[in-house]
C-alpha cells in the first residue's frame, strides 16, 4: 500500500484566507478530498471530513481518521464523520454534526466518487445506479441538505461556495464512450451545478465545478486507469486543492456557474508555472484527464 504524499505548507499569501469559516467535504480520506481538506484547515478553516474508510485498506492509502489527523495538524479544527453519502439520514446527519460542533456551514466541497469505465453493453444496472448515487444524486442532496446553512452564511456575509468535482461538458462522443454511464453521472451533476447556481445566485451563494485537466495521482488512476505508467504522467492532488481554496474564496455573489479546469482557475491567478504539481518532474507528457479534447 502506498503512503499519501505530504500536502505542501501554504504560502503565505493563503494562510489565514479561510479563518472561521466551516468547510464540509466529502470522499475526503484519500486523493483529491483528502488534499482539499488539508488545504482549506491550512488557511485557517474548520473542516468536517466525511469518508466511509474507517479501516486501512490494502490497496487504498488512508482512513478517514489519519487524513483527519493530517489536517488536523495543518492548523485548523477538524470532525471526522463515517457516513455513505448515498443515505439520506447520513448525509443529514453529518450537516447536523457539523453545524453542532462549528456553528454553521459556509463551504460545501463535493469531492467523492464512483469510477467504472464499462461500455453500454457490459455495465450491469447495479454499477450504474452505484454511480449515479455518488457521483449525482449525493451531491445534489448535501446541496439541498446544506442550503439553510448556507443562507445563513451569505445572510452574514460570509462568501458561501458549493464546489463540486465535475467537468465541463464535452459533447464528443470519443470522451463519452467507452464509459458511458460515469460519463451520464459526472455531467449530471455538472448540469446540476449550473442550475444550482442560478437558482442559488439571489441568495448570494456561488455554486461551480473544477475539473483536473490531466490525470491526477489518486486511487482510481493507480488501480484502475492505467497503474504506475499513468501516475508518472500525472499531477498531484495538490494542483485541485490549490484551484479549490482559489475558487471558494472568490466573490460568490459573481463568480458562479462555472466549469472550470484547474489549469485555467490557476493561470487566471497568475500561476503558470506548473512543473510543481508533476508526480515525477521532468518527465514526458502529462496524460489528459477523462472527458479532456486532447
Amino acid at each position: 500500500m502506498d503512503t499519501p504524499a505530504p500536502v505542501p505548507a501554504p504560502s503565505s499569501s493563503t494562510a489565514g484566507l479561510l479563518n472561521g469559516k466551516t468547510v464540509l467535504v466529502t470522499g475526503a480520506s484519500r486523493g483529491i478530498g483528502r488534499a482539499i481538506a488539508i488545504r482549506c484547515s491550512a488557511a485557517g478553516a474548520n473542516v468536517a471530513m466525511i469518508a466511509r474508510t474507517q479501516e486501512p485498506h490494502p490497496r487504498l492509502p488512508g482512513t478517514i481518521h489519519t487524513a483527519a489527523a493530517e489536517a488536523e495538524a495543518a492548523g485548523g479544527q477538524v470532525l471526522p464523520i463515517v457516513a455513505d453519502i448515498r443515505d439520506d439520514k447520513a448525509i443529514a446527519g453529518a450537516v447536523q454534526q457539523t453545524v453542532e460542533r462549528f456553528g454553521g456551514i459556509d463551504i460545501v466541497v463535493n469531492n467523492a466518487g464512483s469510477v467504472h469505465l464499462a461500455t453500454g453493453e457490459d455495465i450491469s444496472m447495479q454499477r450504474y445506479d452505484h454511480m449515479q448515487a455518488i457521483n449525482a444524486r449525493a451531491p445534489f442532496l448535501l446541496a439541498k441538505s446544506a442550503l439553510p446553512y448556507l443562507r445563513a452564511s451569505a445572510g452574514a456575509g460570509r462568501n458561501p461556495h458549493i464546489l463540486t468535482l465535475s467537468p465541463p461538458i464535452n459533447l464528443n462522443p470519443s470522451l463519452i464512450s467507452p464509459g458511458v454511464a460515469y460519463a451520464v453521472s459526472k455531467y449530471g451533476v455538472s448540469v446540476a451545478t449550473i442550475g444550482l447556481a442560478h437558482e442559488f445566485r439571489p441568495y448570494g451563494i456561488a455554486v461551480n465545478s473544477l475539473w483536473p485537466r490531466t490525470k491526477i495521482d489518486t486511487a482510481a488512476v493507480r488501480n484502475l486507469l492505467g497503474g504506475e505508467e499513468a501516475v508518472a504522467a500525472s499531477r498531484t492532488a495538490h494542483i485541485c486543492a490549490d484551484a479549490a481554496l482559489l475558487l471558494v474564496t472568490s466573490p460568490a455573489s459573481t463568480y458562479t456557474g462555472q466549469l472550470l479546469f484547474d489549469e485555467d482557475v490557476l493561470a487566471a491567478n497568475g500561476i503558470t508555472d506548473l512543473d510543481r504539481y508533476r508526480v515525477v518532474p521532468g518527465s514526458g507528457p502529462l496524460a489528459d484527464d477523462l472527458f479532456v479534447d486532447a
